[in-house]
């Protein structure tokens, strides 16, 4: 896992060396330049995973045509590399995922990333067509931003880097901005800086550098095509789950450096590391614990290792501790984003790399098969929208801050009621994100002098729920979940946390065989009679314990609801509402928790 850079344009070699330096924490194993003798440069960060002597790069091919600056793994190398051989290339490196995308490029052109199975995010100059080619994987598990500013094309994995361009405009994005404090993160392709963005997952993008013509294609996107329910048997789905994931977990084990995996002791991480530890003796597995029982899950995690027989490292993560990782966070990242789990990932993370250089973990599993308690009130909200709902929502949500006390406890009763009700006001097509969002609509209007509707500031849900092939509620909500909420959410969450410690993490459950075979499984398999993840649950029962299948979801998440309400965060709003807000939740009045750090994780360089 590595840090990419370079810039096509006016510039030097002291550029690129600074905008390098900026991605030390992604690759800590070495650096590495190149450029045309013109106008061409690439940069790298590496952190030395798979073919440790000669996977330096930027890379060049033999005959100097091309050359590639790469971030990611390719799991099927190996398969490619054997086809590329059979056509005549010739391999300078022993096992170098990297180069085999060189070649593969110099064989299909653009079509080589249908073709990869793995996560990535890299850059191609190609002599003879005078152009850079860009890439991102299917799902954005590796991030890549871009700008032209100033006649120079700019790119990098973060913006920490690109700010390292000189006279690099900083100008802050208002609709980006409006954005964050909508979702909590900031959805592709916007970023946080005018004129500077992300290239979404599943796309090409191509610069041509006589014309400075850039060109973004779309090479793949993720569509329910989900068979009839009695063309397959519930048996047939729990097999190919079993399978494809075993050959999924296989595949990301191969490394040069020692793999471990997270265990939280769910279903998810629990799968996993059983499948591992097929292949892997003494198998080495990371959880954090906290002393607030509602948010601890050490007893699971425990139990799950003794269950498969693994080597188990537990930490439990001290208040004190967890408040200085917040404090940090404003610093570290380098766009805004305010899911507070990121504070207990950070700590996991650092954590398991004392033991290891490679993690596997379970993204992906809750999107692809309705994981999470949101899917479970689609068909309650369905009812509630026939008796008026949206009309009765406000009302009702007097009436639970009235009765029902606030409660600072993981995921508690009144926060899901409450977060119910507040989401009913929109239409489906941004319910989702509104049950989600830090603030309102209205707050952010308020807050920013805009004058923003539903559709523009959630024109990304929009989309995704619009472009959704299925036409019922379920499908279209686990849309909205994989084609956003995971790339901008989740992916971001695991990237820069891993990152930051310069921990490279794989997520077994995006493997793109596995996600073809999980996107074609009836609806009604997913989510059961108010079951969430029910053929997945069913599969797992065949190798873990009920303990572990049959448990509610926790989260990962941290208390700052509580710490919120009594000060232990140094806090001073910067919105006006936000202080009626920091007031009415010192009160108990109401639970603001997820505004608070929002607006927390701005610091002056986003809102002066």
């Amino acid at each position: 896992m590595c840090g990419i850079c370079g810039f096509v344009g006016p510039g030097n070699q002291e550029d690129i060396n600074r905008m390098v330096s900026a991605l030390n924490h992604r690759g800590p194993d070495g650096r590495g330049t190149w450029n045309n003798g013109n106008s061409v440069y690439l940069g790298h960060s590496r952190l030395a995973i798979i073919d440790i002597e000669y996977g330096h790069q930027p890379m060049v091919n033999q005959d100097q045509q091309v050359v590639i600056s790469f971030n990611g793994e390719i799991y099927n190398f190996r398969e490619l590399r054997r086809e590329l051989e059979a056509k005549g290339h010739i391999f300078k490196s022993d096992h170098s995922d990297t180069e085999v995308i060189l070649n593969g490029y110099l064989e299909w052109g653009d079509k080589v990333v249908d073709k990869m199975n793995g996560m990535w995010a890299f850059a191609i100059y190609d002599s003879t067509k005078h152009l850079l080619f860009l890439s991102r994987d299917r799902f954005g598990e590796k991030p890549l931003f871009y700008s032209f500013q100033n006649n120079n094309f700019i790119f990098a994995s973060e913006l920490s880097s690109i700010e390292q361009f000189p006279h690099f405009d900083k100008k802050v994005s208002k609709l980006a901005l409006a954005k964050y404090l909508a979702h909590g993160y900031i959805p592709s392709p916007n970023s946080i800086f005018h004129n500077v963005y992300k290239l979404p997952a599943g796309c090409n993008l191509t610069y041509r550098i006589e014309s400075q013509n850039i060109q973004q294609t779309k090479y793949w996107s993720f569509s329910l095509e989900p068979d009839s329910p009695k063309q397959q048997t519930e048996e047939y789905y729990c097999e190919g789950i079993l399978d494809l994931l075993d050959r999924s977990v296989k595949a990301r084990l191969v490394s040069d450096v020692p793999v471990g995996t997270f265990l939280s002791g769910g279903i998810d991480s629990t799968s996993i590391t059983a499948l591992a530890s097929k292949y892997c003796t003494s198998l080495k597995t990371f959880s954090i614990g906290f002393h607030d029982e509602s948010f601890d899950e050490s007893q699971y995690s425990l139990c799950a290792s003794k269950f498969i027989g693994t080597r188990h490292y537990n930490e439990v993560c001290s208040e004190a501790r967890m408040l200085e990782i917040s404090q940090q966070l404003i610093n570290d990242l380098d766009e805004p984003f305010s899911d507070s789990s990121v504070i207990a990932t950070l700590q996991l993370c650092k954590f398991a790399r004392k033991r290891v250089k490679v993690a596997l973990g379970g993204d992906g599993a809750d999107e692809l098969f309705a994981g999470y308690d949101p899917f479970k009130a689609i068909k309650t909200a369905a009812f509630f929208d026939n008796l008026g709902g949206r009309v009765l929502s406000k009302g009702l949500l007097k009436i639970c801050d009235a009765w029902i006390p606030v409660s600072h406890k993981n995921i508690s009763l009144d926060f899901k009621i409450k977060r119910f009700l507040k989401g009913m006001k929109s239409p489906w097509s941004t319910r989702h994100p509104n049950w989600l969002a830090p603030f309102s609509i209205d707050e952010i209007n308020e807050s920013l002098g805009l004058k923003l509707s539903q559709e523009e500031l959630y024109s990304e849900a929009v989309e995704s729920w619009e472009h959704c092939q299925q036409d019922n509620l379920l499908d279209k909500s686990l849309n909205f979940y994989v084609s956003n909420y995971l790339q901008n959410g989740i992916l971001t969450k695991l990237d820069r946390s891993s990152m930051l410690n310069s921990l490279e993490v794989r997520s077994p459950f995006l493997d793109i065989e596995f996600v073809d075979f999980a996107r074609k499984i009836p609806t009604n398999l997913k989510l059961n009679k108010g079951v969430t993840k029910y053929i997945f649950k069913k599969a797992c029962s065949k190798m873990l314990p009920p303990k572990i299948v049959d448990r509610s979801k926790k989260g990962f998440g941290v208390p700052i609801g509580e710490w919120f309400a009594n000060g232990k965060i140094d806090f001073v709003p910067k919105f006006d509402l936000t202080k009626r807000l920091l007031s009415e939740h010192k009160s108990g009045k109401r639970d603001n928790r997820l505004a608070l750090f929002a607006e927390y994780i701005l610091n002056e360089k986003f809102v002066a």
